[in-house]
């Protein structure tokens, strides 16, 4: 029997959203868009998915980066600034220019580099209005950042505030920040659409029927996931959240006495 030899790498780096939370296999194994995308290339593909839950820019451009230049990828998704956003001290330059050197490194090797935006979570959340302004604020500044990146190098970018129909809430984990097993096909989808422009060759993943979960599981991940995750990020987020909120409603005080 002849050994298929792959002559094709995929690789993704990054957060979350890279990893594939939201998007479970039977075992409970993170899938994702990556692995959607992985399947449907022409050529005998092998994929590597560095990317870890939690982690920032800078992790992604010291850490992870290496991993995936020993891979020596052809295609390489950089998927970051979420967690920027997410910390006190948040600064959009630093994650523009670990962004830079990230991309830049692994143009260097010949390899494409695609990126996705954040989509907009204030169509998911129900918040307070003083902290859906700070939220948009700060997705709308890590977005900006890579236009920036899109302006400056010659890097996919996937828009997915662009996708239709892609706030709605069963393309959605029940976190409301990463997506579902569908968001997940629908964002592989647009990567491969965005791929085969450039010239790759590969077909468009297939697309499964939603699946609903049943209150039951929403309710064990809350307790298992949601909460721990909260009281982890309250530590490090809410303090800077506070100062933030104040800000902006300073800011709106100012402007209704000028009016």
């Amino acid at each position: 029997m002849s050994v298929i030899t792959p002559s094709l790498t995929f690789t993704v780096i990054g957060d979350s959203a890279a990893f594939g939370t939201g998007d479970l296999d039977e075992y409970g194994n993170p899938r994702g868009w990556g692995h959607y995308l992985s399947q449907v290339f022409k050529d005998p593909t092998s994929y590597f998915n560095y990317s870890r839950p939690g982690a920032k820019s800078t992790e992604v451009r010291e850490v992870q980066l290496t991993k995936a230049l020993e891979s020596e990828p052809d295609i390489c998704a950089v998927i970051c600034g979420g967690n920027d956003m997410l910390r006190n001290g948040f600064d959009p330059e630093l994650l523009h220019a670990n962004l830079v050197a990230t991309c830049n490194e692994l143009m260097i090797r010949g390899s494409e580099v695609i990126m996705i935006q954040l989509h907009d979570p204030n169509q998911l959340l129900r918040l307070p209005r003083l902290l859906k302004r700070v939220l948009r604020r700060r997705v709308d500044a890590v977005n900006a950042v890579y236009e920036r990146v899109a302006a400056e190098l010659d890097v996919v970018l996937i828009r997915t505030r662009n996708i239709p129909n892609v706030h709605d809430l069963r393309n959605w984990h029940i976190d409301r920040m990463h997506p579902g097993p569908f968001g997940h096909q629908l964002l592989a989808r647009e990567m491969a659409y965005a791929l085969q422009v450039r010239g790759w060759d590969l077909a468009l993943p297939e697309i499964s029927a939603r699946d609903v979960e049943s209150r039951k599981a929403k309710i064990i991940w809350l307790i298992k996931n949601g909460t721990p995750w909260f009281l982890k990020r309250s530590v490090d987020l809410l303090p800077a959240a506070l100062i933030l909120m104040a800000w902006e409603l300073c800011k709106v005080i100012r402007e209704l006495a000028t009016k």
